[in-house]
């Protein structure tokens, strides 16, 4: 008998152990693995009203959620601003962070690292520290309420200065061993060079931090080249148009670098017209190693599970290849390797079936 199957509800083959086992699910059931994903992007409209119960579903549909199709990079980050606002006291910050575990767990992620800028939440007087400290208390929290194992990336921003960089630096230095487990920069890659960050990179390899970079986004396969020879991270966020240097995807795939790769922002920040022109399968392909993320739950209006049914959608994608991309992630997660084998084992077991 022959049975239609929807897009979202495929068959898939799963090796385990050498074997081939076939299982009807669904990618809302899969356990997943984000390493990009901006905490001030991503505010449900529940804690957006308890923030500040003036704010309708109209005003948040129109100022917090980006359009499908943005001007560039720029139009797409402008959408921040207001959760930013938002998020100008300890219990603000406490509160917003709880709220993404929530979503985290509806999207049975089991591993995430939130990235966020603390410099950008001293409006109402609060120090860095304090910032920190408050974003760092909530993911504790958040992990005895959810058991979602998630760390924490605090980001410089292409337009802040050295001091600004150097300050950011120094709270993951200071933090070292909390939730705090890296260093990024962020923000309109093509409006500013990366000459301000250099010093705070540099500080970051002396200092052992893990680091990822944002690049490749609105600027083309150079701006990779020129993150990695300067700040040398380990990962790349997007990175996407590295696809346009042959020998550069090459360099990635040999040197394993990591590309946190999130098909649907990549859309909206105009750089691609449709899916099926993302790169991400070719990347994939390639050998490079990446993973699928969704950068920004609110201002992309997604999932990740949403990012995979597109994906599978475009380029037909079976489990196999996004528990191979799950794994490539906990390779490259900044957190230590008692904590990776644990979440591989739940990778291994979630993805399997009993025989």
């Amino acid at each position: 008998m022959q049975r239609h199957i929807s897009k979202t509800l495929l068959p898939v083959l799963i090796f385990v152990s050498g074997y081939a086992q076939c299982q009807m699910t669904t990618p809302a059931s899969w356990p997943k693995v984000q390493l990009h994903l901006h905490l001030d992007c991503s505010l449900s409209y529940d804690v957006v009203r308890t923030l500040d119960s003036s704010i309708t579903p109209d005003d948040y549909k129109k100022d917090f959620i980006a359009p499908a199709r943005c001007t560039d990079l720029r139009d797409y980050i402008i959408r921040a601003t207001r959760s930013i606002a938002l998020m100008q006291t300890k219990q603000a910050l406490r509160l917003v962070t709880l709220d993404l575990f929530r979503q985290l767990q509806k999207d049975h992620v089991i591993y995430a690292e939130i990235r966020f800028a603390p410099l950008q939440h001293l409006q109402k007087g609060l120090s860095p520290e304090e910032v920190v400290t408050a974003v760092n208390a909530a993911v504790e929290e958040g992990i005895r309420q959810t058991g979602i194992q998630v760390g924490v990336i605090l980001c410089t921003l292409r337009h802040y200065t050295t001091e600004q960089s150097m300050t950011t630096v120094r709270l993951v230095e200071k933090f070292k061993h909390t939730h705090i487990v890296g260093f990024d920069i962020a923000a309109d890659e093509a409006g500013y060079p990366i000459d301000n960050h250099i010093a705070a990179f540099a500080y970051a390899r002396e200092k052992n931090i893990p680091c990822t970079a944002h690049a490749g986004e609105a600027k083309g396969a150079g701006s990779v080249r020129e993150t990695l020879d300067n700040f040398h991270p380990s990962r790349i966020g997007h990175g996407v148009r590295s696809i346009e240097d042959t020998a550069l995807v090459s360099f990635l795939a040999a040197h394993h670098i990591h590309l946190e790769v999130c098909p649907s922002s990549n859309l909206q920040t105009n750089i691609y017209n449709n899916l099926g022109d993302h790169p991400i399968d070719r990347l994939f392909r390639a050998g490079v190693s990446l993973s699928v993320n969704t950068d920004a739950y609110t201002i992309s209006n997604t999932t990740l599970t949403r990012e995979y049914q597109l994906v599978i959608q475009q380029f037909h994608w079976t489990a196999q290849q996004f528990m191979t991309c799950n794994l490539q992630a906990i390779d490259h997660a900044f957190t230590d390797e008692s904590t990776k084998k644990m979440l591989r084992a739940k990778l291994e077991k979630g993805f399997a079936i009993s025989n």
